[in-house]
């Protein structure tokens, strides 16, 4: 292991292992916060489980728009940068909120303030993602090609690490500190991460090189160097004597307009460069997404999560009101949902990935119905007839559905690498991500319509049972469309 790492220093360097470790533990490290915010939506503003599943689907929103950041980036330099700057910016945008949130006690009062700094901050962490996978991508594909999977694994297990912590601290924090505090606490992560920013070094690109350099090769397609060499001559000849005629008449005037004039055309053709090369890759995005072999199992991706409505809020008003568990045990009960995930994964990777992909996404499903039905047995008080406490419940419901749950998101992962095509992967992989993530955000919303529908709010849970059936008959939707999975898709090859 000690020499693994050491590989990965000798071929990346440290600055950039550590930069790119604490970017993805801060990632896996938000639950920390994340459940004070749970708790300060429930009990400080008194929220309904609608509500506070509103005021979530509204801040996770900028994780749907993950293409965006990346296109930006890769289309405007910033003083000659296309990684760096932009990494700092985002880690501005996820620091400034929780100082404010932590010291004012009116931005956290209300319920709109509240929800519009947890997304001004969920839009720095998603651009952070979006900015430090493309150094990733950029480090294995002009250096150390090898290294690609050893340094995407540093990335889950940074991350791994950090949701582990972030939730047995969390738990603990709550139990002993206010919220304001845990909001402060937290922002000395995104502090440690503004100031790495400065220890990675990015080589500059030269942004008039780069201008002309685009130009020359769209007049090579066209054909066009003599005519343009020779209209520029004539109009640099004809400027020439203009300039001559008008020096000696106006003098150091003119020199003065003459160069205003210049920086101006600089700036417009600098203007017009990044617009043409914004517009570029929008339309490739385009073209490429709108291949059938892509667009149906990312429709199927994305039904299977907008049409299942999500939960997870009113069970979190449930388990905390209704069976009275402790912050410090839901924080417990998250860490056994992280080693789910892990298991999840391992197991994947050792017995699955040579299965076709519509079994395995079958079989998830139907793994994901079973584990709802223990919500049910939860809700219905079934367990304590045979004697099974809640906790238990609780505890084997967060690491058996996080387990389920990764083997339906393994086949995304790896049907997400094989489509994209080259020259494109790193900007279309991000939006299969916020497809993704923006079925998660409407399945949200559906949970919450639900919610307010079957008029399930704070200490009314009469109607949750109905809730839950609904999410289980909800699960088999997707089963149907499975027809839009290549049918000969594995984990190796699609």
């Amino acid at each position: 292991m000690i020499e693994w790492l050491r590989r990965l220093r000798a071929a990346f360097g440290a600055s950039f292992l550590w930069l790119v470790c604490l970017i993805y533990f801060t990632q896996g490290f938000r639950s920390f916060v994340w459940t004070a915010v749970s708790y300060q939506l429930k009990d400080t503003l008194k929220l309904s489980p609608s509500s506070s599943q509103f005021v979530f689907s509204i801040a996770f929103f900028p994780w749907s728009i993950k293409p965006l950041y990346g296109i930006l980036s890769d289309c405007i330099p910033i003083k000659g940068r296309k990684r760096v700057p932009y990494l700092v910016i985002a880690t501005v945008l996820s620091l400034v909120p929780w100082p404010i949130l932590g010291l004012n006690a009116m931005s956290r009062s209300s319920m709109w303030l509240l929800m519009a700094f947890l997304t001004v901050q969920n839009l720095g962490s998603a651009m952070a993602d979006v900015v430090v996978d493309a150094m990733i991508a950029e480090a294995v594909r002009h250096k150390w090609a090898s290294f690609a999977g050893d340094l995407q694994s540093v990335s889950w297990l940074a991350m791994a690490f950090g949701g582990i912590c972030g939730s047995l601290t969390g738990g603990f924090a709550l139990s002993n500190f206010d919220i304001h505090t845990i909001f402060l606490l937290y922002s000395i992560l995104p502090s440690i991460q503004l100031l790495s920013c400065g220890l990675v070094e990015e080589n500059s690109v030269d942004s008039e090189a780069f201008a002309e350099s685009k130009l020359r090769s769209s007049h090579g397609v066209n054909g066009n160097h003599s005519s343009l060499d020779e209209d520029t001559f004539s109009e640099k000849k004809s400027n020439t004597s203009i300039t001559r005629r008008k020096k000696s008449m106006k003098g150091s005037k003119n020199k003065t307009v003459s160069s205003k004039v210049q920086v101006s055309g600089k700036v417009d053709s600098l203007a017009s460069q990044w617009f043409q090369s914004l517009k570029a890759a929008t339309f490739s995005l385009c073209r490429a997404f709108k291949q059938p072999i892509i667009l149906r199992p990312m429709a199927w991706f994305f039904l299977a999560h907008v049409s299942i409505p999500n939960l997870s809020t009113v069970m979190f008003y449930y388990q905390t009101e209704f069976l009275n568990l402790e912050a410090s045990f839901l924080g417990s009960a998250r860490v056994v949902g992280w080693l789910g995930l892990m298991l999840g994964t391992l197991v994947y990777n050792r017995f699955l990935k040579r299965m076709k992909l519509r079994r395995i996404l079958m079989w998830s499903q139907l793994g994901l119905a079973f584990m709802t039905l223990l919500d049910i047995v939860l809700v219905s008080r079934l367990n304590l007839t045979f004697g099974i406490s809640d906790r238990i419940m609780v505890l084997c419901g967060s690491a058996l559905s996080d387990a389920v749950n990764q083997f339906k998101f393994m086949p995304f992962l790896i049907l997400s690498g094989q489509l994209c095509p080259p020259g494109i992967e790193g900007t279309l992989f991000a939006l299969f991500m916020s497809i993704n993530n923006l079925g998660s955000t409407l399945g949200s919303f559906v949970g919450a319509g639900l919610a307010s529908v079957l008029s399930i709010s704070s200490g009314s849970f009469d109607n949750l049972l109905l809730g839950i059936v609904v999410q289980v008959l909800s699960i088999f939707i997707p089963i149907a469309f499975l027809f839009l999975i290549p049918k000969e898709a594995t984990g190796i090859s699609a």
